[in-house]
């Protein structure tokens, strides 16, 4: 037989219900006494023996994550974090895309099957908010991601804070002298793409720069070839942008495109700045600049809250902040150091506040 929790106890010297909530995670313990039982979990070979757990609690062993879109590479690259993060806790992830369709989020969250099927849900909703919320299933815990404009404190949230995010992109841009910085992805709606707009209001009002709608593009989704397109309708004005702030990085990708098929250059012309800190950023010519939420934290937090109330907690709703750092890569690097940085770029950090 392997090892078994007690044995992992005896080895560290600590109790088996110290044991357990270093393998659950969902109560915290001291660094060092995670690292003694990680240690000695490690040295005995022991495994959770997930499904036993699983039947004699009553629960599936499963979660699912319920995104807009998985072909936006902020949503994978985020699932992916949750994955990584359920797995450390013997639970496997079902990963459902509901295309920001109200019906088909609503469909999710009435779902009756939801705490049969899966044990909880962690939901980035796009196209419901407000009451229609709050007729989610009882049945399970639900965990929203997203800026908060969407459930009322219905329900527990992870976030980051999009406004002041987007307000520290565009004051990176007003400190390298840029005086006619525009917006993609302008939103009719209260959403996040609308928050982050506000972030930009915000710093170029704190600057003392007006508000012009001409620089000010909506986007009816946030894809490559809208970025393009909008980044066309700047480049045609009479007095085009020497900046932009794009309202995610496929957006800005876009962007890019439309700056270099002008033949304009980036950053000299126009800077460039991007939201969501994916993957594809690095390896864009030059390499963008972007708001990077920290995807680990956001799944650690997600995970962890959904966990604490399979375990019972029932205190009220909470809302998590997590961190995000801007990363300023070639986009909007100065001219002689765009030509030699490295697309790791240079990074400042904002951690989540603490509570």
């Amino acid at each position: 037989m392997g090892a078994t929790i007690y044995d992992v106890a005896r080895h560290a010297g600590v109790s088996p219900s110290t044991v357990a909530n270093v393998v659950r995670g969902t109560i915290p313990v001291s660094p060092s006494m995670r690292a003694r039982v990680e240690a000695s979990i490690a040295a005995l070979g022991y495994r959770p023996n997930a499904a036993a757990r699983n039947l004699r609690l009553g629960r599936s062993g499963s979660i699912a994550i319920a995104v807009p879109e998985l072909i936006v590479p902020y949503f994978s690259e985020l699932c992916e974090a949750i994955v990584d993060e359920a797995s450390r806790r013997s639970y496997t992830v079902i990963i459902e895309c509901t295309k920001g369709d109200p019906d088909a989020e609503r469909r999710l969250l009435a779902d009756p099957s939801l705490g049969h099927a899966v044990d909880g849900l962690i939901f980035s909703p796009l196209g419901l908010g407000g009451a229609e919320l709050q007729l989610g299933s009882q049945d399970a815990p639900v965990v929203m991601l997203g800026e908060r404009v969407h459930d009322d404190g219905v329900f527990d949230h992870v976030l980051i804070d999009n406004t002041k995010a987007a307000r520290d992109a565009v004051e990176h841009l007003l400190g390298l002298g840029r005086k006619r910085i525009a917006v993609i992805g302008r939103q009719p709606i209260e959403s996040t793409g609308a928050v982050r707009i506000r972030g930009y209001h915000e710093a170029l009002s704190a600057a003392g720069y007006p508000i012009d709608d001409d620089l000010e593009i909506p986007t009816s989704h946030y894809y490559r070839d809208d970025g393009d397109a909008a980044m066309t309708r700047l480049l045609e004005l009479a007095d085009p942008p020497d900046a932009v702030f794009c309202a995610n990085d496929l957006l800005a990708v876009g962007a890019l495109r439309a700056i270099q098929q002008r033949g304009l250059a980036v950053p000299e012309d126009v800077a460039v700045v991007g939201f969501d800190g994916t993957n594809e950023g690095k390896y864009t010519i030059p390499s963008l600049t972007t708001i990077a939420p920290d995807k680990a934290d956001i799944a650690a937090r997600a995970v962890g809250q959904l966990f604490r109330r399979l375990e019972g907690d029932t205190s009220p709703p909470a809302v998590l902040e997590a961190s995000y750092e801007l990363v300023v890569r070639e986009s909007s690097a100065a001219t002689v150091r765009s030509r030699r940085a490295s697309t790791s770029g240079t990074r400042r950090r904002v951690p989540a506040p603490r509570r």
